[in-house]
C-alpha cells in the first residue's frame, strides 16, 4: 500500500481516537466557526481529522481506500497529497463562506478532503463503474459524482441532517480544480466530461447568487 496513504489513514485513526477519549481536544480543533473568526484558523485543517464516532471514520477512510489508488496511478504521490490537502482547505473554506454568520456552527470529518479524492478519481477515470451497497448493478463513475453533488446541494438547502454536505461540495471543487490544473490537456481531450461534472458546480453557485441556498 503506498506509504502516503498509510500516513494519511493513520493520521485520521489516531487524532480521531484522540478526540473520541478525550472532549477537551475534540472541542479543541473541531470546525466552529466562532472560534475560526476569533482567529483560531488551525481548526480549518485540524477538524479534518476528527470524526464523530467509529463509523463515520470507517466510511471515509474506506472510500479513500477505494479511490486514492486511481488518483495515485493516474498522477504520483505529490499529486495525491496535494489534491488530499487541497481538497481539505476548499472544503472548510467553502463552509466558512456559506455558514459565516451561525456563530455556533460545527463540524468534523475528512469528508471534504475525501470528497476531492473520489472526485479526482471520477474525473481521472470517469468510466470506471461503482456499486452501492443499496443498488445491486454498477453506476458509472460520473454519474454517481454528479447525483453526489446535486444530493449534497439539495442537503445545504434543506438543512435536515448534521451531514457537512457544505464541506464535502467545496472538497469536490478542490478535486476537481486541482487534477485539472495538474492535468490540463482534459480541457481538450476530454472536454465533455470536463464540463459534465461542472455542472452541479456551477448550479451551487447560481443558486447561492439567487439567494436560494
Amino acid at each position: 500500500m503506498n506509504v502516503f496513504l498509510i500516513a494519511i489513514i493513520a493520521a485520521n485513526i489516531l487524532i480521531s481516537f484522540k478526540g473520541f477519549n478525550d472532549l477537551f481536544f475534540f472541542r479543541k480543533y473541531e470546525f466552529h466557526i466562532g472560534s475560526i473568526r476569533a482567529g483560531e484558523q488551525i481548526r480549518m485543517v485540524s477538524s479534518g481529522f476528527l470524526h464523530v464516532d467509529i463509523g463515520h471514520l470507517f466510511f471515509n477512510m474506506f472510500t479513500l481506500y477505494m479511490f486514492a489508488p486511481v488518483v495515485t496511478n493516474y498522477l504520483d504521490n505529490f499529486s495525491f497529497v496535494l489534491i488530499y490537502a487541497g481538497s481539505l482547505i476548499f472544503g472548510s473554506l467553502l463552509t466558512l463562506l456559506f455558514h459565516k454568520d451561525d456563530y455556533s456552527y460545527r463540524a468534523v470529518g475528512a469528508s471534504g478532503a475525501v470528497t476531492g479524492i473520489l472526485y479526482s478519481a471520477i474525473l481521472l477515470q470517469p468510466d470506471m463503474s461503482l456499486y452501492l451497497f443499496f443498488i445491486p448493478i454498477p453506476i458509472p463513475a460520473y454519474i454517481f459524482g454528479i447525483g453526489y453533488l446535486l444530493y449534497s446541494i439539495y442537503g445545504m438547502k434543506a438543512k435536515s441532517d448534521n451531514i457537512g454536505h457544505t464541506a464535502h461540495f467545496g472538497g469536490a471543487i478542490g478535486g476537481y480544480v486541482i487534477t485539472i490544473l495538474k492535468e490540463p490537456q482534459m480541457l481538450t481531450d476530454n472536454t465533455f466530461m470536463v464540463i459534465t461534472l461542472a455542472i452541479p458546480i456551477v448550479i451551487l453557485f447560481v443558486m447561492a447568487k439567487m439567494g436560494k441556498l
